[in-house]
């Protein structure tokens, strides 16, 4: 919501609790002033993304003079295809349906409705109006129009997109990281190390590289001649790494997550997680404001606050939970 409302768009959020619709309003106020009053933001962005958002009574009206809809329902399919199956019939034809989908193949989604075609992932990371970038992925029936709008959209409103070239669960970044928290927690249930050394091993290592460059990224910049010599010179030593990392799952039960707790408890001190949260968003912020002002030297950096079309968003079925407090997206994302 707070995206596409600061980008100017109007900006509609609807949910069948309407007092839900209106909490994720004014909680949205209220991340915008916290902004404001920590200098992340400027007034005239707070005023238009405070501006720009509404609430409506029924889906019918939400969906009026729209030209995206971001769905953030529960991670169900049988809700997920009800919900589509009312979106398709409800919004007009050129209107596309993207969907905050963390796993679920657009393909099974859309599957038999008459307008799959404008049917699309959008999966984006927890919290979007921080964290810009934006998984997008079409089913077998959605148009290479409908995929282009929705890549040229997003960029338009500052995001990021991630266009994947097919399905696979967990799409890319829950799949990265569910790699590297699988590897994190057997390091901890192991007594290899404990969860302040493996956290400061990513905090204060690998993480400020990647704030900045992605894997492939690291791993050009980590030899003079880039990554072919890096690959070239490594692979063998990499080879071994990754055969030696165990295969099995970790087993969360009751005795490691108490153990995990009371040792991210410990090393976060007295902090609640709502103010964690503040102060994450807050450097996140800091962090882009940088990289804006001494970007990439090989190609340019979304400033993320693009330039939006004139179009309408419309947020159906529980817009806020989606793009804050659900449980699989974003933070699973």
């Amino acid at each position: 919501m707070r995206v596409f409302a600061r980008a100017g768009c109007q900006t509609t959020a609807w949910d069948r609790d309407g007092a839900a619709a209106e909490r994720a309003v004014r909680i949205t106020h209220d991340e915008v002033d916290s902004d404001l009053a920590a200098d992340v933001i400027s007034a005239a962005e707070a005023a238009r993304t405070k501006a720009n958002i509404r609430t409506c009574d029924t889906l019918e009206a939400a969906l009026e003079g729209v030209g995206f809809v971001q769905e953030s329902g529960p991670e169900d399919m049988t809700i997920k295809r009800a919900m589509y199956a009312e979106l398709d019939a409800a919004a007009a034809p050129e209107v596309i349906l993207g969907s905050s989908t963390s796993a679920m193949d657009m393909t099974e989604i859309a599957q038999g409705l008459p307008g799959a075609s404008r049917c699309i992932v959008t999966h984006p990371v927890n919290p979007p109006h921080v964290v810009p970038a934006t998984e997008v992925l079409g089913g077998e029936a959605t148009s290479e129009e409908v995929l282009t709008r929705t890549v040229e959209f997003l960029r338009s409103v500052g995001q990021t997109p991630v266009l994947m070239n097919k399905y696979v669960h967990g799409f890319i970044l829950n799949r990265l990281q569910a790699a590297l928290m699988r590897e994190a927690i057997q390091l901890v249930e192991r007594d290899v190390a404990s969860v302040d050394a493996v956290d400061a091993a990513m905090r204060d290592g690998l993480g400020l590289r990647w704030a900045l460059l992605g894997s492939f990224g690291v791993n050009n910049t980590n030899a003079d001649g880039g990554i072919r010599e890096y690959y070239t010179r490594y692979g063998p030593a990499y080879k071994g790494l990754m055969d030696a990392l165990d295969p099995a799952i970790p087993v969360l039960d009751e005795a490691l997550i108490d153990k995990i707790a009371a040792q991210t408890n410990e090393m976060e001190g007295d902090a609640p997680v709502g103010d964690l949260c503040l102060w994450r968003n807050r450097l996140i912020q800091k962090i882009l404001r940088i990289r804006r002002e001494d970007p990439h030297p090989g190609r340019p950096v979304l400033d993320g606050l693009g330039s939006a079309p004139a179009m309408g968003i419309s947020a159906a079925h529980g817009f806020h939970r989606g793009l804050r407090d659900r449980a699989n997206d974003g933070d699973t994302a």
